[in-house]
């Protein structure tokens, strides 16, 4: 039996990680399932465990007020040298790009232990962006001895760095696997539907809303390099739009960030209740932002994991960030770049608001991010 250690740290590393460790846990003969948490994010972290009904193993609560990347690299690297004397796995996977990812790597690497990568091979070739995650990824991808790329996209930019084709195994991304299990609970369990949408009333939005045709604009925004001029572009664009289309609802939940909540009172002012058809809610477990992103006409998010949930709901994604390391959705046309631009916020919105021809254009172009299966093949590759 071979020991197999899952290390995250972050809510989107959770949910992505998450069907993956369901998948080790049916191979009980073969593989002995171990879950390290590191607690770089903690609450929302939390609130994905309980979601997925996972236990960890280990966790190194790492988290501590006003934490640089200094604090979380070292803490992570000296939390993990403990880990790996109690418990040395045969492999350990991390996923992504965060800095849990990385530093989980390089611990590994320091007591040669062979790191799977999942989700490797993203690339956008700007080292700052994203930042600091291009070079996470790019760092962790020459510690793996495994490579897990989503896509043969994936997979051509590591061939292109030399990484030996035999460690490569093309799987689809494991977000996709994560995303049809909680779509098909919420659409089975009516109790879940009432519960979810409660929590949405308590958070601040109240979906009955949508009732008559009403569209929604769903939002998120939190990656460092918008921070400043970028996030006030932002809020100014999304402020302008609510003006501009009163019967259209715009729901953000807001990071807990204070480098994004404070641009957003610049811009909207210190009271945020009242504002008619814009509303900021608190953020959001993942089973409440899925509920609220499958009603959803338009996602508008600089994040990297909604660019590839949103798609697989037919959900058109406007991308504001310069570039993305997900470029397999350009290609496909379920995401557009609009930056931190105002004028190009305000006119990829309202042309999908318009044309009904271009949002149909957008919806229906095919998800490449895969097919619900990834985790299997992960496991087999493993095998």
């Amino acid at each position: 039996m071979k020991k197999i250690m899952l290390v995250f740290g972050t809510r989107p590393e959770a949910i992505k990680m998450a069907p993956l460790i369901k998948e080790f846990q049916k191979n009980k003969k073969e593989f002995e399932t171990i879950v390290c948490v590191t607690g770089q994010h903690r609450e929302m972290l939390d609130q994905v465990l309980h979601i997925f009904d996972i236990k960890p193993d280990y966790d190194l609560n790492i988290m501590m007020q006003g934490q640089d990347l200094y604090d979380i690299t070292t803490r992570v690297l000296i939390g993990m040298r403990d880990v790996f004397k109690k418990c040395k796995p045969d492999v350990i996977l991390v996923h992504g790009d965060t800095t849990t990812s990385t530093a989980a790597a390089l611990a590994a690497f320091y007591q040669q232990i062979p790191v799977g990568h999942v989700e490797a091979g993203l690339r956008t070739h700007n080292l700052y962006s994203p930042w600091p995650e291009e070079m996470n990824r790019q760092i962790t991808g020459r510690i793996a001895e495994y490579n897990f790329a989503p896509t043969l996209l994936s997979k051509e930019n590591l061939l292109k760095e030399n990484i030996n084709e035999d460690k490569i195994t093309v799987t689809g991304n494991t977000v996709i696997d994560a995303l049809y299990w909680v779509v098909y609970k919420i659409k089975n369990d009516l109790n879940l539907n009432k519960e979810l949408k409660d929590v949405l009333v308590k958070a601040g939005y109240d979906t009955e809303r949508l009732a008559n045709g009403k569209k929604l604009v769903l939002i998120t925004g939190h990656r460092r390099e918008n921070f400043g001029d970028g996030f006030i572009n932002m809020c100014t664009a999304i402020k302008d739009l609510t003006q501009k289309y009163h019967d259209v609802d715009f729901v953000y939940p807001m990071h807990l960030n204070p480098n994004v909540r404070q641009p957003i009172h610049e811009v909207f002012g210190e009271d945020l209740s009242n504002l008619g058809n814009m509303f900021f809610i608190e953020p959001l477990e993942y089973l409440s932002f899925v509920y609220l992103m499958e009603k959803a006409n338009i996602v508008l998010t600089d994040s990297g994991g909604i660019q590839e949930e949103a798609p697989g709901l037919g959900k058109p994604v406007l991308v504001m960030r310069e570039t993305t390391e997900r470029p397999e959705a350009l290609h496909s046309g379920t995401v557009h770049l609009v930056g931190t631009d105002y004028n190009k916020i305000v006119k990829e919105v309202s042309t999908l608001l318009d044309d009904a021809t271009a949002y149909e254009k957008m919806s229906k172009a095919a998800n490449p991010y895969g097919d619900g299966l990834a985790c299997e093949r992960i496991v087999n590759a493993l095998r």
